[in-house]
């Protein structure tokens, strides 16, 4: 649901909806909050169910599902049919109805594409993916228990459990966090913790406030720039010094941006 995307809904009228293939796999914006990102109805379509489809069987699906279809709107790219055979020059002589193709989108010369936000991602070039979103990237799930090292030796943090989202590359970010309707701005830990446990982890620690939970919570966090690599420290009061340092830095990026 990027801003290439936004093109292609600029393009439907008040009776539009989207059709949206899942592939299940590096999804930049989770099936539950794209709706987030349009005012149009979502209709999914798993593309486990669907790539076996001829050309034609998968138009004749959108018909039958959609009897009043009468326009189709998609990227200039759009490939579909059995091994993605088929393109939009395909699509305007299957389909008896308007077919609209949208043009490459760029932005800042750059052409937008999801594989491109992905290695943003995994570059962790935040900036540069929020662009091309149009909106920061965001990762959320629930809160769980983590080591316990927080709180006593360096200082608290709220630990996430995530799935389904792609993980932006192992290093500490500043991020605004989510939870029961309030926003907060925080710095962020995802990666492997190597100088403790060596296992996975996104922490979370909330600037200028002490949240405890108690009770199952689910936290939403927004990433808006890189402040450092993940790095293994010898000793925890190194690690310490350094965490108090990330936070310095947070703090500075969200005097200078303001509260956006």
């Amino acid at each position: 649901m990027h801003l290439a995307h936004q093109e292609l809904f600029k393009k439907l009228d008040e009776n539009g909806a989207i059709a949206v293939i899942c592939t299940g796999y590096a999804n930049l914006t989770c099936k539950t909050h794209r709706m987030r990102h349009t005012h149009f109805p979502l209709f999914y379509y798993p593309l486990e169910s669907i790539k076996h489809l001829s050309g034609e069987e998968f138009i004749r699906i959108l018909q039958e599902e959609f009897p009043s279809l009468k326009k189709i709107v998609v990227g200039y790219d759009f490939h579909f049919g059995h091994k993605a055979l088929q393109d939009t020059s395909d699509l305007q002589i299957l389909f008896d109805g308007e077919v609209v193709v949208v043009d490459e989108f760029t932005y800042d010369g750059v052409a937008i594409h999801s594989r491109v936000i992905r290695q943003y991602l995994r570059d962790g070039e935040i900036e540069n993916a929020n662009k091309f979103l149009g909106y920061p990237y965001m990762v959320s799930g629930h809160c769980v228990k983590g080591q316990g090292l927080g709180k006593k030796q360096f200082v608290p943090t709220l630990n996430i459990e995530i799935s389904d989202f792609l993980i932006p590359k192992e290093g500490i970010y500043a991020t605004k966090a989510f939870m029961s309707g309030k926003s907060h701005n925080a710095v962020t830990f995802v990666g492997n913790r190597v100088t403790t446990d060596g296992k996975f982890a996104c922490e979370t620690h909330i600037l200028d406030a002490d949240i405890q939970i108690d009770s199952p919570h689910r936290l939403e966090v927004e990433f808006y720039t890189k402040l450092r690599d993940n790095k293994k420290y010898e000793k925890y009061e190194e690690l310490k010094m350094q965490i108090l340092e990330d936070i310095k830095m947070a703090k500075q990026y969200f005097t200078q941006v303001g509260d956006k």
